[in-house]
């Protein structure tokens, strides 16, 4: 792809809906008769990042769309420098009122599962960027969300000053791709500084060939700034971490002496499965509560590959979790950080899908800020089979919102307890994986 081709540096996200107060009805395309068959454009579910997106990268996603499987894969790696992938976007809050109404929560905030799935997008086109091969007779790569590290709010998102989401691909290993993404809002008055950062994350992908479905080679990273070595080192370092961890496997918390932790939870939780009537009335049992969400995924809800939008999936979990928290806690959430997500199975169309969520466990030591954390987990059921799968693995924190907990008096988060082994095996695996990850 040469120069002339490159897309401008920002993007003006700009409203799709029409306003109901203006006469202003779609014009017809001209072009439709060129475009590709319906079938293989990707589903109408877009938010107005995903579509600004489409727009400016048809030139290379119009080859995804019908890949040609015969043509030759790859010959040649090329090498690539973070600025070449380096994409913005800018959400025009303050001067469009529609896209205003589009993002904006009941607080006057930026609706978190909007915002995750405009990062999935975002990433999504980054790694497509540095993966694009200069050479237009060879097939392209088919690129999965992996997994999408911890990311933690750093300050509420206000939807009436414009924001900016900027990325880049910072690592690149064999076959997969770390890409980070800065979340920015400025004070208002200011300019650009640390205090404008409002959220960080990090996403991984990986790359298949479109015919045999292996592991793909990518295009090297070559990093050039300071900030840039240093982002490819601790990206470096986590993965290394993420590699030992596999290796590992869950018996390192049997191995860790990790006994006592684990018959402590259970001896808890069977006060409430024996004594009830005994049982701290300050704590529940995980299974208490656990809610659910179940759905058939919609063609609209498609990506370019044709299977179900990862950033769909984000925001449907976070919903659930944010309910979770909200019945759990019985005051008005607030969100912290996605601690992590894993992507462990595509999900095709007319797949039925089970979102499962429970508190995990809690934290109260901070008595100004408890933490709730929540895990919610996505199935792939097929009763014609008889089969489920786990799809996705998805794990949030939340608070309470400090106006909502001072209009009760005493008021306390309850602890999770767990009524079988395999519960309190999950608890202190998440704890460890949490305690890890703020450490490195």
């Amino acid at each position: 792809m040469d120069s002339n081709s490159s897309p401008p540096s920002t993007i003006s996200i700009v409203s799709t809906f029409t306003s109901p107060f203006e006469d202003s009805p779609r014009a017809n395309n001209s072009q439709s008769s060129t475009r590709k068959p319906l079938s293989l454009w990707p589903g109408m579910y877009h938010s107005p990042v995903t579509n600004a997106l489409w727009e400016t990268r048809s030139q290379i996603f119009e080859k995804l769309l019908d890949p040609p499987l015969d043509a030759p894969p790859q010959r040649e790696l090329l090498n690539k420098t973070p600025s070449q992938s380096r994409t913005s976007v800018l959400y025009n809050f303050s001067s469009d009122y529609i896209l205003r109404e589009q993002y904006r929560d009941p607080w006057n905030e930026v609706r978190i599962g909007k915002l995750l799935e405009d990062l999935d997008a975002l990433a999504g086109t980054i790694s497509v960027k540095h993966c694009a091969d200069i050479d237009s007779t060879t097939r392209p790569l088919y690129l999965i969300t992996a997994s999408v590290d911890k990311m933690m709010l750093k300050k509420p998102i206000s939807v009436d000053v414009d924001l900016k989401i900027v990325g880049a691909v910072i690592w690149v290993g064999h076959s997969s791709i770390e890409i980070q993404l800065d979340v920015t809002q400025p004070p208002n008055g200011s300019v650009d500084s640390e205090e404008s950062i409002a959220l960080v994350a990090n996403f991984i992908f990986v790359a298949r060939d479109y015919k045999t479905g292996k592991a793909a080679p990518v295009n090297r990273l070559l990093p050039e700034t300071d900030r840039e070595k240093l982002l490819f080192g601790a990206a470096e370092g986590r993965n290394k971490l993420m590699k030992r961890k596999r290796t590992e496997g869950k018996k390192g918390i049997i191995e860790n002496g990790e006994v006592n932790r684990l018959e402590a939870l259970l001896a808890e939780g069977r006060i409430f499965c024996d004594m009830p009537a005994l049982a701290d009335r300050d704590s529940i049992l995980l299974r208490d509560t656990r809610l659910e969400n179940s759905l058939i995924c919609q063609p609209q809800q498609r990506n370019i590959h044709g299977r179900i939008f990862g950033g769909f999936l984000m925001q449907v979990a976070f919903e659930l979790a944010y309910s979770t928290a909200y019945v759990f806690a019985g005051v008005m959430p607030s969100f912290i950080e996605v601690d992590h997500v894993d992507f462990l199975r595509p999900v095709d169309v007319g797949d039925f899908l089970r979102f499962k969520s429970c508190v995990l466990y809690t934290e109260c030591e901070h008595t100004d800020q408890p933490l709730i954390n929540i895990e919610v987990v996505a199935h792939v059921t097929r009763p014609e089979l008889k089969s489920s799968e786990v799809s996705n693995r998805f794990y949030f924190t939340f608070t309470v919102r400090p106006e909502a907990k001072a209009k009760i008096n005493g008021f306390r988060i309850r602890k999770v307890v767990p009524a079988t082994e395999e519960e309190a095996r999950r608890i202190l695996e998440r704890m460890e994986a949490d305690s890890m990850h703020s450490n490195f």
